[in-house]
């Protein structure tokens, strides 16, 4: 279980982000705990009113619990996971929020904590959060026999495509997934051994090289997205410069925007248009699928809510018929009878609320199934569709030199293949005895 955690403020900010359901398919309050509030945003907003009475700026500790993606994790694992985290960290007993959130077809959780100890307001110091966080996430892949990411065994094969939260969105405003881009620069960069060969990579990829306003080297993509190298590559600017020069060699952001409205845009703004328009044709009945998906899990989950909340209502009063009042009770309690009954009914008490739980773990694994396979789907849609864009961009690289010369021959052939690359071959026939071979 991969966990993620950081020290902030914004109390009010993280309880929307908690809360959000654009873009999470599912969100489930499971706990409000410390607070006299009982809503989320009512929680944040009372422990950003109780860090005012300190010089406390980061008050509250967010965390994020992420299993591995083809795992159905109970929700006992998710409490035992928080409940060692706070024993690690020094958090026990201190006001907080646990929410889960479901988003193409995977469940992780977020915990936030209110960092100020109330009887001495204080905040709990977090010293050496990270390094405590990695040794709970390492006993959690054990525990639970999951296969470990290669990178908790050694930090030097960790995934160089991981990103952070600000490449994340910034990708998604491009259109883009994260990893995907730091793994075309990245690729980019290893083939590749002066400024020339390093450029034309990343134009047949839809990404140019500009002049940063303050981070030296940056890549921009088609749609101008702005990118650090350093951050993208891992590497210092100091080997950066010695493979591809200095930033001051390159175009500004500005002057590569209007380089690629005036020189690119003309060649292939059409059959990218064209390609993104057979991409949101095919997407759509997906998409359409993913909403009607969402409100029937929805659905199911409330019919079940209501079911189980009824027959506990049931059960509970069947259990409490069982204590008898008056006289006959004041002999019970003489007789040891009503602590007998008492504890048979805290133990069908106990498993009731096992069973419930078990149930609604059953749907929401059966739910997630269901939803990994869509999503399945809607990857490889969106990988085709990403391919046939990536060859534009190869093409209109492999014809740039040709086309600022202005050669008409060159010219028609770029047109010709962007136009099948845009455009999806029909289906072939198969073949068989009737062709007539």
């Amino acid at each position: 279980m991969i966990l993620k955690g950081s020290q902030r403020g914004g109390g009010k900010q993280m309880g929307l982000h908690l809360l959000k359901t654009e873009e999470n398919e599912q969100v489930e309050i499971h706990e409000v705990r410390g607070f006299m509030a009982e809503t989320v945003l009512g929680a944040m907003k009372e422990a950003q009113a109780m860090a005012s009475g300190t010089r406390c700026k980061q008050y509250l500790f967010s965390l994020s619990l992420s299993p591995p993606e083809t795992e159905n994790v109970a929700t006992e694992v998710f409490e035992g996971a928080l409940a060692s985290i706070e024993s690690k960290l020094g958090l026990e007993g201190q006001p907080r929020v646990v929410v889960f959130h479901e988003k193409e077809g995977r469940r992780h959780a977020h915990c936030v904590w209110s960092r100020i100890d109330a009887e001495t307001m204080t905040a709990k110091q977090l010293s050496f959060f990270k390094s405590k966080l990695r040794e709970v996430s390492k006993s959690l892949y054990l525990e639970n026999g999951w296969k470990m990411p290669a990178g908790f065994l050694d930090s030097k094969e960790r995934d160089p495509r991981n990103f952070s939260l600000a490449e994340w969105q910034q990708a998604k405003r491009a259109g883009m997934n994260a990893a995907d881009l730091r793994g075309m620069v990245q690729e980019c960069w290893a083939v590749s051994d002066n400024r020339d060969s390093f450029t034309k990579a990343l134009e047949e990829r839809g990404l140019y090289l500009a002049k940063g306003d303050r981070r030296g080297h940056v890549v921009m993509t088609y749609d101008g997205e702005v990118f650090g190298i350093s951050q993208l590559t891992d590497r210092k600017q100091k080997e950066i410069r010695a493979k591809i020069g200095k930033p001051e060699e390159y175009r500004s952001v500005e002057e590569t925007k209007a380089h690629i409205a005036s020189v690119i845009s003309p060649r292939l703004d059409k059959f990218i248009q064209e390609a993104r328009r057979i991409g949101r044709n095919a997407m759509k009945p997906l998409l359409d699928e993913r909403q009607s998906l969402k409100s029937r899990h929805t659905d199911e989950r409330q019919r079940l809510d209501d079911g189980q909340k009824q027959r506990w209502q049931a059960e509970t009063r069947e259990r409490a018929g069982r204590l008898r009042h008056g006289f006959a009770g004041i002999w019970d309690r003489l007789t040891g009878e009503y602590q007998k009954t008492r504890k048979q009914n805290e133990t069908q008490a106990f498993f009731a609320l096992q069973r419930d739980r078990a149930q609604r773990q059953a749907l929401v694994a059966a739910q997630l199934a269901e939803r990994r396979a869509l999503q399945g789907k809607i990857r490889q849609t969106r990988t085709r569709h990403a391919e046939q864009v990536l060859a534009l961009h190869k093409q209109a690289a492999s014809y740039r030199l040709m086309n600022d010369r202005k050669t008409p021959q060159a010219s028609r052939e770029f047109n010709r293949r962007s136009a099948q690359e845009a455009t999806p071959s029909p289906p072939r026939q198969p073949r068989g005895p009737e062709l007539g071979r």
